[in-house]
């Protein structure tokens, strides 16, 4: 397994990837914009070549952002989530953020585990957040 930082030439592997991992994906133009944003900051996992995990987040003063984080399914539960979340933090931290937000479906049982266990908490929901009417439950972690 290969860590690093996002480069313009994995997009499209990432947003392979996204479309595996979500009904809603982001698109490719979406995660140009992101990663061309300049506040915009993203991680992946390899394995011999091709991306296993990916996540990104925004940072603004003292706020970040995770806006999306997908482990390929062949690998899940076996800790990818949670490397890319070590980076994803690191890289919060780094750019001058004190506290971290995430957006996750109420259904997703196995990612709210993951985040709870990582010291978010949840501080309050967004009915009807994405495109299938389902809810969000906003969570933030203080980063020290």
């Amino acid at each position: 397994m290969n860590g690093r930082l996002w480069q313009y030439a994995d997009l499209s592997g990432i947003a392979a990837l996204e479309c595996d991992c979500f009904s809603d994906p982001w698109n490719h133009r979406m995660l140009a914009e992101s990663f061309l944003s300049g506040a915009f900051y993203g991680s992946l996992l390899e394995e011999d070549g091709a991306i296993t995990a990916y996540g990104g987040v925004g940072v603004a003063g003292e706020v970040a952002e995770v806006q999306l984080i997908g482990v390929a399914e062949m690998y899940r539960r076996c800790g990818r989530g949670g490397k890319i979340m070590d980076d994803l933090e690191a890289l919060a931290r780094e750019h001058g953020a004190k506290r971290i937000l995430l957006e996750v479906r109420v259904s997703n049982s196995p990612a709210l585990l993951l985040y709870l266990r990582r010291g978010y908490g949840g501080i309050f929901a967004r009915t009807r957040y994405y495109a299938d009417g389902e809810d969000a439950v906003v969570m933030a972690k203080e980063l020290v």
